[in-house]
């Protein structure tokens, strides 16, 4: 077996999920079908035990996956000191973030570690940004953009990269959901929270602090949609569903922007500081400790408040 294989082999045996290390690991189902039958083969074991709904590590499954986790953090070490004898940097480094923040931060990021280390592949991974932490904690990035939690994993490393207000919006354009806000507006009233509908995140940071505004007014929000990623609920507010919550920098590039209008509260969410994040003791590896300095280089972003 070659790195590479272990590598996927340990990405699935922590996630226990063929379709989830196919997408994960840029392997084709069948090939990675293949590449389990071939380590098994080559070890005279099964490795894996499996049904229509449950995948499972065998015994000697999980002697692999220990044998995994010890023995590729150990050829990264001596890549590191075979690569202090180089003047370049050469490998894979693998990047997590939102669509928003792809653009919105790590455009720049890259341009730069670009210019400086032509020889290291990037590999970036884009989705909802309520999973970056986990994702990195599991070691299935080397590095993620997120929004800083408000209690930060003992493991984890975070460098802030800049600031966003998170707001209430509501519809734009015409609608019922739209002329009722303008009636109460228009009278002076405050919102009847209980009966707006809300489009709300499934998980994540922004879903916990919204909560946590509910709960601190004994306000039972009307939830009317949970979607996965910021950018859908701009989209589904646009389209007047709802009221959704969401990082101001996410309007900002939206492009449903013109569609949707920010909503003054009385209790503002406290603002997200967004920023990168990996494991500590990856510090030592030489591509994460160049993209994590190159952070110190670049210009603060701080998005206005819709």
């Amino acid at each position: 077996m070659d790195t590479r294989e272990l590598q996927i082999f340990q990405h699935l045996a922590r996630n226990l999920h063929f379709a989830r290390t196919s997408g994960e690991c840029f392997i084709s189902p069948s090939s990675l079908t293949r590449l389990v039958q071939r380590l098994e083969d080559e070890l005279g074991v099964t490795l894996f035990e499996r049904d229509n709904r449950t995948v499972r590590l065998t015994e000697a499954g999980a002697l692999l996956r220990d044998y995994a986790d010890s023995a590729l953090p150990e050829w990264e070490l001596l890549q590191r000191r075979l690569q202090r004898r180089s003047d370049s940097l050469t490998g894979s480094l693998s990047v997590f973030c939102s669509v928003t923040a792809s653009y919105s931060f790590l455009r720049d990021l890259l341009d730069q570690f670009r210019s400086h280390y032509p020889g290291v592949e990037i590999q970036l991974h884009t989705g909802d940004t309520a999973l970056t932490i986990q994702r990195v904690l599991e070691e299935q990035e080397d590095i993620g953009i997120a929004a800083r939690p408000d209690q930060l994993p003992g493991k984890l490393q975070f460098k802030p990269l800049g600031e966003s207000p998170l707001v209430f919006i509501a519809p734009a354009t015409d609608c019922p959901l739209k002329r009722r806000l303008d009636e109460f507006h228009a009278r002076g009233q405050p919102l009847p929270w209980s009966e707006i509908p809300m489009v709300l995140s499934e998980t994540g940071l922004a879903r916990q602090r919204v909560n946590n505004w509910f709960r601190e007014q004994s306000i039972t929000p009307f939830i009317y949609a949970q979607v996965t990623g910021n950018e859908a609920i701009v989209s589904m507010v646009s389209l007047g569903f709802g009221v959704g919550v969401v990082p101001a920098l996410v309007v900002e590039n939206s492009p449903k922007q013109a569609n949707v209008v920010g909503l003054e509260v009385e209790r503002q969410l406290k603002p997200f500081s967004i920023g990168i994040c990996c494991l500590r003791r990856k510090l030592s590896n030489p591509l994460i400790k160049a993209f994590w300095e190159l952070v110190g280089d670049t210009e603060t972003v701080t998005a206005a408040s819709s």
